[in-house]
């Protein structure tokens, strides 16, 4: 059965739920007072799923392929600012590595979505 919601694809799920844990972790210690850094990461991350929900939302194939192209470079961002928050003490080596393992998880699995919607066309 295809997937008619957006809230049904697992790569949004997942997305969402690793935006909210980015929130709770820049809500802590020096990285809740670097406001510049702090709303970047955020914003990296709340855009990833944003991006899967808009270019289904668009209901043309070739819209959510795009969408989901810019939700696999917000991941990026998203990975770059996590090894600068490590780098800069903000979160340690092991929430650091944890969190980027779930962006380069979720960054596959929208590749791999990308790939299957394009082998559809």
């Amino acid at each position: 059965m295809p997937v008619t919601r957006f809230e049904d694809l697992e790569c949004w799920k997942r997305a969402k739920s690793l935006a909210v844990e980015v929130y709770k972790i820049s809500n802590n210690g020096k990285f809740n007072q670097d406001f510049g850094l702090k709303d970047q990461v955020r914003r990296a991350a709340v855009s990833i799923a944003s991006n899967v929900a808009e270019g289904k939302e668009r209901e043309t194939v070739a819209e959510f392929i795009r969408y989901l192209y810019i939700a696999k470079g917000s991941a990026g961002e998203l990975k770059t600012q996590l090894l600068i928050a490590q780098d800069i003490g903000y979160v340690d080596q092991e929430c650091s590595s944890d969190l980027r393992m779930k962006v380069e998880g979720l960054s596959a699995m929208i590749g791999a979505l990308i790939k299957r919607l394009k082998g559809k066309r």
